[in-house]
């Protein structure tokens, strides 16, 4: 099965880091309906990978944003112990892994991803500290993801591609590979009003009415005094 861009590229480094991370076997994988998710005749992936619903913009320094990767078995058995690996690829290749943030939800509860860099200035993420997810024949399961940028992170266009690798003993298959998803990290965003009142709080409120208040008795005492002098030079 040959891998697109930028998976080929990203191949040998996941291959000499990525695996070897990756937990012990889960004891699913030794059943025959385990063993038997492979690739068809046709040398088609067993499961159909795709990145659904991501956001088409990041701002660095904001909230996670969501996107969901939906992994559909198209065999006639089960498959587990499978494993997404997220590769990230920046058009300026200045991005780095301490400026991202990924993590996933597994079993209710979300579980951060290490990003570690290639030696072709790629960011790869594997989806480890489990025993992996387990998608039965024809069914599809979606993983919840959420990715943010530190503060600091430069404007740049990010291609991501999620690939499925399928745990076994010391060893992995490539079982699934999804579409390219294209966004772009924008300019941070500036601060709202709602982000100052919550950087200030409330003695700046306190601060902004005695002066408005002080503004409102200043005019008021002009506009007595402009009456004063107009009767007065009547």
């Amino acid at each position: 099965m040959r891998l697109r861009r930028p998976l080929a590229l990203a191949a040998t480094a996941i291959s000499t880091f990525a695996l070897t991370s990756l937990g012990p076997t889960h004891e699913a994988a030794a059943d025959t309906g385990t063993r038997a998710c492979a690739a068809d005749k046709r040398g088609d992936f067993p499961i159909d990978t795709r990145i659904d619903e991501g956001p088409a913009t990041y701002h660095p320094g904001d909230a996670p944003r969501h996107f969901s990767l939906d992994l559909t078995n198209t065999t006639a058995t089960r498959c587990a112990d499978l494993h997404p690996v997220l590769v990230l690829v920046d058009e300026a290749r200045k991005l780095t892994p301490k400026r991202i943030t990924l993590e996933f939800r597994d079993a209710g509860r979300w579980r951060p991803v290490t990003v570690e860099r290639t030696g072709r200035d790629e960011n790869i993420g594997v989806f480890d500290g489990f025993p992996g997810f387990s998608v039965g024949a024809g069914d599809t399961v979606s993983v919840d993801v959420r990715l943010a940028f530190a503060d600091d992170t430069r404007p740049d266009r990010v291609t991501a591609t999620a690939a499925l690798v399928r745990r076994k003993d010391d060893d992995g298959d490539w079982v699934g590979e999804s579409d390219d998803y294209p966004f772009t990290i924008e300019e941070a965003a500036g601060p709202t009003l709602a982000d100052e009142l919550a950087r200030t709080g409330p003695r700046a409120l306190l601060g902004l009415g005695v002066a408005a208040g002080t503004l409102l008795l200043a005019g008021t005492t002009l506009v007595v005094g402009a009456r004063r002098l107009r009767v007065g030079g009547r």
